[in-house]
């Protein structure tokens, strides 16, 4: 599933192409993604223009003067910025075509992605209104963690996944970031201590700086706006490396299931 990273750098590759300009046609080729797609949003975007792309957690978010058309990339979405004519291929779901002869064009193989159009304020819609904060702003730190986990008995690594605890933190950056503050998945939430939230929180944030900077990961199925797989995945120093040697100490690293994911830790370097 692309991760927040990778949505950042989907909103940082396309905002350039489409501020302020405006929707002249939307082709939608399927309208069974996660929620069905408003039968009438052709109508309603066509003639608005786009004031702004932002990012609520994973989701992406075109604001127009009338309203805000929340887009998701679920398990395997991408968003493109194409030349208009651009032939689609298959799993080519959607295509907002804009002013300047450019096509945001939406892809879903497994259809988990979601394109819902809303007139209210789209922090206040239900699928972001219960949602933690960034883990990149001046509302996520060491005492919001450890003040939040008081007496929670469920593994930090299930905690700190929770998006209604903090957004974006999904299995790959949770395992490098407990594995960078030295602190086991398996560790309960509440027994964290404050320092070590403390490191936690900047072990989240400088792993997920890192991964924006360059490009998000490269995962099988996601594709940013060039077309191109990023390439964090080149310093991941323990997710998906079970069994071998941990890049610090030597010691094999252990593979669980933990919250039905796979959790890939090492059992010297985190206590």
């Amino acid at each position: 599933m692309p991760e927040l990273p990778e949505v950042e750098t989907t909103i940082r590759g396309i905002k350039p192409h489409i501020i302020k300009q405006t929707i002249t046609s939307v082709i939608i080729r399927h309208f069974g993604l996660r929620w069905p797609i408003d039968c009438n949003i052709k109508e309603i975007l066509t003639g608005l223009k786009v004031e702004d792309v932002a990012r609520r957690a994973k989701y992406i978010l075109l604001k127009t003067i009338n309203g805000t058309l929340i887009l998701h990339l679920g398990m395997s979405g991408s968003i493109r910025i194409l030349p208009s004519q651009t032939p689609p291929q298959k799993h080519d779901h959607i295509d907002i075509e804009f002013s300047n002869q450019l096509s945001l064009r939406f892809r879903d193989p497994r259809r988990f992605g979601a394109c819902i159009w809303t007139t209210d304020d789209p922090l206040l819609h239900s699928l972001l209104r219960h949602l933690g904060p960034e883990p990149l702003s001046e509302d996520f730190s060491g005492a919001y963690l450890w003040q939040v986990a008081r007496k929670r008995k469920v593994p930090v690594k299930s905690f700190i996944m929770d998006s209604k605890v903090v957004v974006g933190v999904g299995n790959i950056y949770a395992a490098e970031a407990l594995f960078s503050a030295g602190i086991s998945p398996l560790k309960p939430a509440g027994k964290v201590s404050l320092v070590r939230y403390q490191t936690l929180v900047l072990a989240i944030q400088t792993i997920l700086r890192s991964a924006i900077e360059q490009g998000g990961t490269t995962l099988k199925d996601f594709l940013n706006t060039e077309g191109k797989r990023g390439y964090f995945s080149v310093k991941l120093k323990v997710y998906g490396r079970g069994g071998q040697p941990c890049l610090q100490c030597k010691s094999t690293l252990k593979e669980i299931r933990l919250g039905q994911r796979s959790t890939v830790y090492c059992p010297k370097c985190q206590k």
